[in-house]
């Protein structure tokens, strides 16, 4: 049993909703923006995604911890959530390869967290308000002290996040007898994406999120991948200058979630925040190019806008319980995009065919 399994804690919500809980991992005291995954697997890829840098996260699935932690499962060095909300947390675990259990692996990670709350009442909460900022205390007892402390907090809306997450240096890594060279500026980017390309025979040189477009073109890529990321894709205006210039270049180019944002965004597209956003493994997305429907994993807060498309844009996918853009074509460049994760890990796998399509394309320009 967890050390801190019968020490209470408090979750406040900031239009003044309180749950009572149990904590987890870390006591402590931690603040950040409310969302919920609905994934049934893969929480510790989810942990350490880099996009969920600053949010706390509501796990959906009933039971999480069951399955213990794996270093080898982490997308990043270490967890990148502020905090975590569950149901039942077990800090035992039924997987021979696990490394530890959750409960130590958040105690390690410094990671503050509640359980034995009503996620299903939390969930409806966030659908229904929309995302909104919440602070988590095992230390703090008094709900009005929490709340006025949360009043500090910063809205998501306006922060530009992919430089506290992002490489702090270049690196290289893949077959070096690879025939192919891809540079990826990472905004946040989950290891996935890179091993996604190793895999199919390209070397890739991994960039800081605010790399130059000199820096990348000389590193002589073949293609460009722009990851996915934490943050407000209208606040990185550094990016979005870098990206224009290297789509005048014909270079071939690939962008996901954050990286997909960024690219509208330099194309004349618009970005806003959405109401609560996309989390799950089991997002429906239309292929409009094939006509076929894909399950897909998705972490998003902000979306590209569909009104005023430029003539020189195709979307050319769409999400099938919201209709919002989930990608598009830049029809005068070699550039497309997906507004989610074709490279998760556990899954589902419905969408690996876009880095077959982006080798493809790639070979056809080299």
């Amino acid at each position: 049993m967890s050390t801190n399994s019968l020490t209470p804690a408090l979750l406040v919500l900031d239009d003044g909703s309180v749950f009572h809980g149990n904590a987890i991992g870390k006591i402590g005291t931690t603040t950040g923006e409310i969302c919920f995954n609905t994934g049934m697997t893969g929480y510790q890829e989810v942990f350490t995604d880099p996009s969920y840098f600053g949010q706390i996260l509501i796990a959906t699935n009933n039971h999480i911890g069951n399955y213990g932690a794996y270093d080898k499962d982490e997308e990043s060095e270490g967890i990148k959530i502020a905090g975590l909300v569950v149901k039942r947390f077990s800090d035992k675990y039924s997987r021979p390869m696990a490394t530890s259990s959750l409960d130590d692996y958040l105690m390690t990670s410094n990671l503050v967290g509640i359980s034995n709350v009503d996620t299903r009442e939390l969930t409806r909460i966030v659908r229904s308000k929309g995302a909104m900022n919440a602070i988590i205390s095992s230390e703090i007892e008094d709900s009005a002290v929490l709340l006025s402390k949360l009043k500090e907090v910063p809205s998501m809306e306006g922060l530009e996040l992919s430089s506290k997450v992002t490489t702090n240096a270049k690196y290289e890594q893949g077959p070096t007898d690879a025939a192919l060279r891809i540079a990826v500026l990472d905004f946040g980017m989950k290891r996935n994406i890179a091993r996604c390309l190793n895999e199919r025979g390209a070397y890739t040189g991994i960039f800081p999120a605010k790399a130059s477009a000199k820096e990348i073109l000389d590193f002589k890529p073949d293609g460009i991948m722009l990851s996915n990321g934490p943050g407000d894709p209208s606040a990185m205006g550094y990016a979005i200058d870098t990206v224009k210039e290297l789509l005048e270049t014909n270079i071939p180019m690939f962008g996901i979630c954050l990286g997909h944002q960024i690219i509208s965004l330099a194309c004349g597209l618009k970005t806003y925040k959405m109401h609560h956003g996309h989390r799950g493994l089991n997002h429906p997305v239309l292929n409009k190019q094939t006509g076929l429907s894909e399950i897909t994993s998705q972490n998003h807060g902000f979306a590209v806008s569909p009104d005023n498309v430029p003539s020189n844009i195709e979307v050319t996918h769409i999400n099938l319980n919201d209709n919002t853009v989930e990608g598009i074509k830049v029809k005068d460049r070699p550039a497309f995009t997906v507004q989610y994760h074709p490279e998760a890990a556990p899954g589902p796998h419905d969408s690996r065919y876009l880095f077959d399509d982006f080798i493809k394309l790639i070979k056809e320009h080299k």
